[in-house]
Formats: C-alpha cells, sequence, structure tokens
C-alpha cells in the first residue's frame, strides 16, 4: 500500500477555493457509466482522478451521485438493500473556469470552448447488509480492499452516514481503517431532509463528535450540501 501525504477529513471552509482568482464556475456536461468491475483487469486505466463513495447499504449512495452529477439515474437506485454487487466506474465531465468574468464560460462566441475536466466517481458496494450471507460479504470485503490498495489515482474517499443514526460498528470499522491506510476522507451524512431543520446540527455534531472530524450534511431532495462537496472536489482537480 502506497503511502499517502495527507489524513484525516476535508477541511468544510470553502471560501479559499470559491475566490481563488475570483469565482470558481462550472457544470457537469457529461456522466456516463465508464466500468463495472469486480477484478483488477476491469478497472479503468486512462489514470483520471478517482472519488470513492462508501457506505452502508440504504444510506443513499446511487441519489446522492445522481444529484451531484445532475442526472436522474445514472446510478441505478433499487429498494432492495446490497443490490450493487460491483465496482462502478462512473466518468464525470466538468467545465469550469476560475476567473471574476463568468459571462462566457459555456457559451465562448468567437473563441475556444475550454476542454471539459474528466474525473470518476466510484460507487461501491454497500456493506452492513442483513440479508447478504457471510460468504458473499467477505466476497465483497475483498474485492473492496483490493481495489482501494491498488488505486494510486484515488483523490479521496468520500463516506457516507445517514444522519438520523449514529455511526455502525462496521462504520467505526471502516472509518478506523481508511486512517490507518492514510487516505484523505470526506465524511457526508445523507437524508438531512429526513429530519426537522433545527435538528440537523445537533444529529450534525454528535456524528462530529462519533468520529472527531466534520461532517457535511446533505440531502439529494433539497440539494443541501451538493454545492458544498463539488467544492471540495473541484479544488482538488
Amino acid at each position: 500500500m502506497q503511502d499517502r501525504k495527507r489524513q484525516g477529513d476535508v477541511s468544510l471552509d470553502t471560501s479559499r477555493d470559491v475566490k481563488r482568482g475570483g469565482s470558481l464556475a462550472f457544470r457537469v456536461v457529461n456522466a456516463q457509466i465508464s466500468a463495472t468491475a469486480v477484478w483488477p483487469e476491469q478497472f479503468p486505466t486512462d489514470g483520471l482522478y478517482e472519488f470513492v463513495f462508501v457506505g452502508r447499504s440504504n444510506v443513499g449512495k446511487s441519489s446522492l451521485i445522481n444529484c451531484m452529477a445532475n442526472r436522474k439515474a445514472l446510478a441505478r437506485t433499487s429498494g432492495s438493500p446490497g443490490k450493487t454487487r460491483t465496482i462502478n466506474f462512473f466518468k464525470i465531465s466538468l467545465l469550469r473556469h476560475h476567473g471574476d468574468d463568468s459571462s462566457h464560460i459555456f457559451q465562448c462566441v468567437g473563441g475556444t470552448v475550454p476542454s471539459p475536466t474528466d474525473l470518476y466517481f466510484v460507487d461501491l458496494p454497500g456493506y452492513g447488509y442483513a440479508k447478504v450471507s457471510r460468504s458473499e460479504s467477505e466476497k465483497w470485503g475483498k474485492m473492496i480492499e483490493g481495489y482501494l490498495k491498488r488505486r494510486s489515482q484515488i483523490k479521496y474517499i468520500i463516506m457516507l452516514l445517514d444522519i438520523r443514526h449514529e455511526p455502525s460498528a462496521k462504520d467505526m470499522e471502516l472509518f478506523e481503517w481508511l486512517k490507518y491506510y492514510k487516505y484523505n476522507i470526506i465524511t457526508v451524512a445523507t437524508k438531512s431532509d429526513k429530519i426537522k431543520r433545527n435538528q440537523v446540527q445537533k444529529h450534525i455534531a454528535g456524528l462530529n463528535r462519533a468520529l472527531g472530524v466534520t461532517v457535511l450534511p446533505f440531502s439529494s431532495e433539497t440539494l443541501a450540501g451538493r454545492d458544498e462537496l463539488w467544492k471540495l472536489i473541484c479544488a482538488q482537480i
């Protein structure tokens, strides 16, 4: 396992990224599934940065990925937790621009349209689903660990937690494993729309204490937290 330069959570103060050289503006111009993999030889070989989404089954990974990509069905959602059994690579193309004048970012009349910036969203199988057999769960675990240990292009692990619940034993086990191997981690609390607005910060404070990091509240329904998460991602590409 190669060493990582930084460890722990990512600061949620994004003012530096927004104001650096003016404003940061972008949009997703293309999003598509690029690879569905089980074995390393099936992984993409183009060397693009990878932002990896992990979390328990039914935590809302697919909905969050669709929300971030502004697509309705890029990642398939299911009423049956534990359905995702492969590592799915979604190629995301962004058109972005640093500068005060954003009037011609996406329509450069008489000029050259900036080339899109490409990256991967990687959706790992959810864990902790009771109806999955122990042998199947161990198989998934080996597949996921094999991926994580082989991919030098992983930029961040985006770990998802359900804002309504305390971290489970498996959540904590994964979090400590990621810290041990010095991955950069962004922690996100999904489904913030499922609790009362005046309770969000109380639940976030509890997650902050449990993990010892700063957790970002997110809702795929109201889009709360989407811009903040994109700013964190775009600051690293």
